[in-house]
């Protein structure tokens, strides 16, 4: 067991929410089993292997995003179904094992699931290239449960411009289909994630926002200038909107090892932006090489450790913990019903 007993107490009345892993990519490509533990099979815990139920119940963590990754090489078409394909592992997973994972939509599933002992599953989509330039698309991920929609990764697509990769173009915001995904993604209950996006693209979402939107895995950069990383304006946008960022959890993006530049990039945010606005975005399990004392997700009372001794209120960390992710979700709430294609 991991962290003080201050830590693992703080974590016991508000169990961690991140915003952003991977695994279920892995899930598909090589049969990792969300259920079993497991140990990073690298060393540096590199690219993978971070994050499991066991550990996931370990570390305090109440509620785990999982990101639905399609990657667009050399293809446009297909897309959607490695998207279909990943969500079906995590009913399987779900199903294998009853009460320990449990498929979560809303704050009050997440609630639900911590109160039956359980670790609460989302799902949120890595980019609108997976939407294949069909909006009834994205209704049909959000039928089957997606709550957010990243718009970009690391490539251009029908909506939008990365920040980096292929394609991008950095005066170039939301495309005519991008604005229509964001107002159909809000009718649907489908948080726009801004991760990966150009500033552009992120500028403009977030006027057209009338939800708050979120970044799911990000840096700051006025803790450490990157091209991966958000500046103060995109903070303060974010922020305007109701929005919260996820700090990421690796090194290259922190500008350093060690727990002291995570702290750094969510105190930053708290100066900049406020205490409703950071939040936790691991990126575990995303091919990155974790901060070396959150290797994975039993760890994470570590983080907690470092922000009490940073002077952070308890109040203040809940929110960073979970508090803020909860409001986000209650604030895009789910319609009535949703559209049949």
């Amino acid at each position: 067991m991991h962290g003080t007993p201050e830590a693992r107490a703080l974590h016991a009345q508000y169990p961690a929410i991140d915003l952003h892993a991977d695994s279920l990519m892995w899930a598909r490509w090589v049969g990792y089993d969300l259920q079993e533990r497991h140990e990073p099979p690298l060393p540096l815990a590199a690219l993978g292997g971070h994050v499991d139920v066991p550990r996931l119940r370990e570390g305090g963590v109440g509620a785990q995003f999982f990101g639905l990754v399609s990657l667009p090489i050399g293809q446009r078409r297909g897309l959607a179904a490695v998207v279909e394909e990943q969500i079906d592992l995590l009913e399987q997973a779900v199903r294998a094992r009853p009460g320990r994972l449990v498929k979560a939509l809303t704050a009050e599933d997440i609630e639900a699931a911590r109160a039956g002992g359980a670790v609460a599953a989302l799902l949120g989509v890595e980019g609108a290239h997976a939407l294949e330039g069909d909006l009834d698309t994205l209704a049909r991920f959000a039928r089957r449960g997606v709550r957010y929609l990243g718009l970009c990764h690391f490539s251009a697509n029908e909506a939008c411009y990365p920040a980096y990769g292929s394609g991008r173009r950095d005066g170039e915001g939301l495309t005519a289909f991008g604005r229509d995904v964001v107002r159909l993604a809000e009718d649907l209950g489908v948080i726009v994630d801004l991760a990966h996006i150009n500033r552009a693209g992120f500028l403009d979402a977030c006027a057209l926002a009338r939800r708050p939107p979120m970044v799911s895995h990000t840096g700051i950069a006025g803790a450490f200038e990157h091209w991966r990383n958000i500046d103060d304006d995109q903070l303060r946008a974010l922020a305007d909107r109701g929005g919260c960022a996820g700090i990421i959890f690796c090194p290259l993006y922190l500008g350093g090892n060690g727990l002291a530049p995570v702290v750094k990039h969510l105190v930053h945010i708290i100066n900049v932006a406020g205490e409703d606005t950071p939040a936790l975005g691991s990126d575990w399990d995303g091919f990155i090489i974790p901060t070396r004392e959150l290797r994975d997700a039993a760890h994470l009372p570590l983080l907690t450790d470092a922000l009490l001794r940073a002077g952070l209120s308890e109040r203040v960390i809940a929110k960073v913990l979970r508090e803020n992710v909860m409001r986000i979700l209650s604030d895009n709430p789910l319609p009535t019903r949703l559209p049949v294609a």
